[in-house]
């Protein structure tokens, strides 16, 4: 069985250019400043491939997946 997963950004690295929620837009919203919002809670499985796609797209390498805590994934 594989361990739930958190989308997070570091907001330090991230420089706004929009290309993560222009990538997966019904999993990344932005706010008025352009920083992305994710989702605070465990992604569902076929987020986990959005998730991925974003990550590759931005320039900064600003957005990671992280394994949810064992409270958290359940």
């Amino acid at each position: 069985m594989s361990q739930a997963q958190l989308l997070v950004v570091d907001r330090a690295a991230c420089a706004g250019h929009g290309l993560c929620y222009g990538t997966a837009p019904d999993l990344i919203d932005c706010n008025d400043q352009g920083d992305p919002i994710v989702p605070d809670r465990p992604l569902g499985a076929d987020e986990v491939e959005l998730a991925r796609e974003a990550i590759l797209v931005c320039p900064e390498r600003a957005l990671t997946l992280a394994t949810a805590p064992a409270a958290a994934a359940s």
